[in-house]
């Protein structure tokens, strides 16, 4: 029952196949086309969809009620599944805020360009990370900065 960080994978995979099994964005187009932006745009719908069906399920699982083994080691381990489920809930609820975020960028005309250097963030980075508001290199240094101010 627990939804794994490979399973945001899977679906973004997933969706990447049905939106558009014909067009990858390419290097050889003109950056942040409107072929580009479209593709992002049902990327992060269909992403921000499903990650809303399966937080329904949850919700369903909840309302069906308590957990009722008779147990201890059973009821234990079953509150421990749902004490992950729930936290990847979480985890979900903040990347949907993400994924608004991005698709507030693609409006804008802000989306695939560096919150820091205003750079191009590059497609591999955004096909892999379509959240992605910086480039490799200002992440990393923000990653570091981060390190650093935890280390004090």
């Amino acid at each position: 029952m627990p939804i794994s960080a490979s399973d945001d994978i899977d679906v973004l995979e997933k969706a990447k196949r049905l939106l558009a099994p014909d067009y990858v964005p390419s290097e050889d187009e003109e950056y942040m086309n409107e072929r580009q932006q479209t593709y992002f745009r049902m990327l992060l719908l269909e992403w921000k969809r499903s990650i809303h069906s399966a937080a329904g399920q949850t919700l369903q699982s909840l309302q069906d009620g308590p957990i009722r083994e008779a147990d201890l080691t059973d009821r234990a381990s079953s509150e421990t599944d749902w004490g992950i489920e729930l936290r990847t809930r979480d985890r979900q609820r903040k990347l949907v805020a993400k994924i608004d975020s991005a698709l507030r960028r693609i409006d804008s005309g802000d989306y695939g360009y560096c919150e820091v250097t205003g750079d191009p963030i590059g497609l591999r980075r955004l096909i892999a990370r379509p959240v992605a508001t910086m480039t490799v290199e200002a992440q990393e240094a923000h990653e570091r900065r981060e390190k650093i101010s935890r280390d004090d």
